[in-house]
């Protein structure tokens, strides 16, 4: 090497890779699912949850991270989404796929980006809280983004080479601080935590969306694994999952932290409206003015850096779906509709995604666990279309209620776990009892 130091190779583990392997690719998992977006869930969940902040953070990271490893366990054990919805039928596998890419995209992950960074710099502005500086913002952001969405050359590379790091350090600091600083007062937990306080941090974990995006992008990992030589299917999940404890200890050390900051700085703003607020109420407290314009630049780096994959992926994805429409049309679709939607600010579009995600998460639930066990469930095929399929239905009924008539009660409130959100479960699993007597008169038929 360049500079003479030489560095002995991990010997190989039992699954093929040495440990150095297994660690970068654990990074990379991480860098996957660590998105400057997620990073303003958990302070609101720690502030409002309050005393019971543990079991909320503790549902929010089986849905933040154990679902998205285990949903790139299911990609990687069966090809890839589209092997896995087609297993339910081709037409839902086309409409569930273009869901997923638009919720990820365009829908909320995009606006979310811009939203997120203005609400970082917005105590730093004068007049913060116009709608036309909001807006300014929102046009001059996406036209950055959607300028380097076209060009991932080497300012995008930049970008992503700083942001990252920077922000791993930003919030080590705003952890650090808040955990010296200690806590004066825990109050006591605020709806939607007041009840069961696991459950909700479990569905608030859906914000994520990470296990869309695993769904999505789990064969770039099991690709990434067979580069490496490793081409046993048993061999490929035991590094996946090797890596994903990896990312999973990662994330819920940061996960865990900035619910702490969020529980910390309840005393003090007990009325904050999302995470970001806290955030930067946070570093203000704690570094300054200074350190509040350090740590609004870095976010805004970090979003504008996501902000441009995403576009660039999503307007990938629908060139290769629609030819006739060119990539560059598409990111530009994506960039202007992405930025109308940024202008509702986002309180409004976290308040949007619940019943999205609502609809969206349970069938690819349903989905990822039929996946890691596609060896039994193949043996009864109908039982793809009857499980996701039932549970797609009761998901979207239950999430057109809760967006247009939220009292309203409904014959599926009245399921085990519906006042938990988790209703759905009932209904999967009678449709898999279902799917496995259809195949069963099937095959005797046969």
């Amino acid at each position: 090497m360049g500079n003479g130091v030489f560095v002995k190779e991990s010997k190989t583990t039992r699954i093929g890779m040495s440990r150095m392997q297994l660690l970068v690719l654990g990074g990379m998992l991480f860098s996957m699912f660590f998105g400057a977006g997620n990073l303003i869930l958990p302070p609101l969940l720690g502030l409002q949850a309050g005393a019971d902040a543990v079991p909320a953070t503790a549902g929010f990271l089986i849905a933040g991270i154990g679902l998205p490893v285990l949903g790139i366990i299911a990609v990687a054990l069966v090809g890839d989404i589209r092997q896995l919805a087609g297993r339910v039928h081709p037409l839902f596998a086309s409409v569930f796929i273009a869901l997923v890419y638009l919720t990820i995209g365009p829908f909320l992950a995009i606006p979310r980006t811009s939203t997120t960074a203005y609400e970082m710099i917005k105590p730093l502005v004068p007049g913060g809280d116009s709608f036309v500086l909001a807006a300014g913002f929102s046009v001059v952001f996406f036209a950055v983004a959607f300028f380097l969405a076209l060009r991932p050359g080497m300012l995008s590379r930049i970008l992503g080479r700083f942001s990252a790091p920077a922000l791993i350090v930003l919030i080590a600091l705003v952890v650090g601080s808040a955990i010296f600083g200690g806590l004066s007062d825990v109050p006591a937990a605020r709806p939607p935590y007041d009840g069961n306080a696991a459950s909700e941090g479990f569905l608030a974990g859906y914000q994520t969306m990470d296990l869309l995006a695993a769904l999505c992008f789990g064969i770039v990992v099991a690709s990434n694994v067979k580069e490496q030589g490793v081409t046993d299917p048993k061999k490929v999940t035991g590094a996946i999952s090797v890596a994903g404890i990896v990312a999973g200890v990662l994330m819920a050390a940061v996960y865990c932290g900035l619910s702490f900051v969020g529980l910390s700085m309840a005393p003090a703003m007990p009325d904050a409206a999302n995470g970001a607020e806290i955030l930067a109420a946070s570093a203000n407290m704690h570094f300054g003015e200074v350190g509040s314009v350090i740590v609004a630049a870095i976010f805004l780096l970090a979003c504008l850096n996501v902000c441009t994959g995403l576009i660039s992926c999503c307007a990938e994805y629908f060139s290769e779906v629609c030819p006739r429409i060119p990539l560059p049309a598409w990111a530009g679709a994506f960039a202007v509709f992405s930025c109308a939607v940024s202008l509702v600010g986002l309180d409004s579009i976290l308040a949007f995604s619940a019943p999205l995600l609502g609809a969206l998460y349970p069938p690819a639930i349903a989905m990822m666990v039929m996946g890691l066990a596609h060896g039994a469930c193949d043996k009864f095929a109908r039982m793809w279309p009857w499980v996701v399929l039932s549970t797609a239905a009761t998901s979207v009924v239950i999430a057109l209620r809760d967006a247009f008539a939220p009292d309203a009660w409904i014959f599926l409130d009245a399921l085990p776990g519906a006042d938990m959100g988790l209703g759905w479960i009932c209904i999967a699993a009678i449709a898999a009892i279902a799917g496995i007597v259809h195949s069963s008169i099937e095959k005797k038929r046969a």
